[in-house]
């Protein structure tokens, strides 16, 4: 199965939907980690990644991103409407009957994802005054790991649009050395 094939599947299939989750459910809740403080807003946010995922399954189109950065871009999105969307007091009620569905267990792993990317929080705050095209492709690549190419498909964007503005971030920070990048040790 191509990776245009498995993609279109997972709205429908609940085996491709179960293969693709499991194959990337530890890097979109990374990556979600990496910019909520609590165990709550990575859990839901993980989950609404994949429900969005499967509703746009039936327009995914391999040329356009390769799975990771496909998820990475919903990701993206989600966590970007999540943060606009907080100030509003019905998303806080939702957040509040969130807390009692997880059980201590789940609260610990989750607790302890986020306390492994607090260097990765440092990064993001350090690279915050960064304008927002030059910050994406700085998240991406060094906070998640993506290539430029695969960050390029995330943000939509041609790969040398990417690249320089990685090198105008670079710069702006005025480093000499690529971003280190922030990923976590541990499973």
């Amino acid at each position: 199965m191509t990776d245009d094939e498995g993609i279109a599947a997972i709205g429908r299939d609940p085996d491709a939907l179960e293969a693709f989750y499991r194959a990337h459910v530890d890097a979109v809740q990374q990556y979600v980690a990496r910019r909520v403080t609590t165990p709550q807003d990575a859990a839901d946010l993980t989950a609404d990644v994949f429900v969005a995922a499967i509703d746009a399954s039936r327009r995914y189109r391999g040329e356009a991103a390769h799975p990771r950065a496909w998820i990475y871009g919903i990701a993206r999105r989600v966590v970007a409407g999540h943060r606009r969307s907080r100030a509003q007091a019905a998303r806080v009620v939702s957040r509040l009957q969130g807390h009692a569905l997880l059980d201590d267990d789940a609260i610990l792993r989750l607790t302890q994802r986020i306390d492994s990317e607090r260097e990765a929080r440092a990064l993001l705050r350090r690279i915050a005054g960064l304008p927002a095209s030059q910050r994406d492709v700085v998240e991406l690549v060094a906070v998640d790991g993506l290539s430029l190419v695969e960050a390029a498909a995330a943000l939509g964007i041609r790969p040398g649009a990417a690249r320089v503005r990685y090198h105008r971030a670079r710069t702006s920070l005025g480093l000499t050395e690529p971003i280190s990048t922030c990923r976590e040790v541990t499973p």
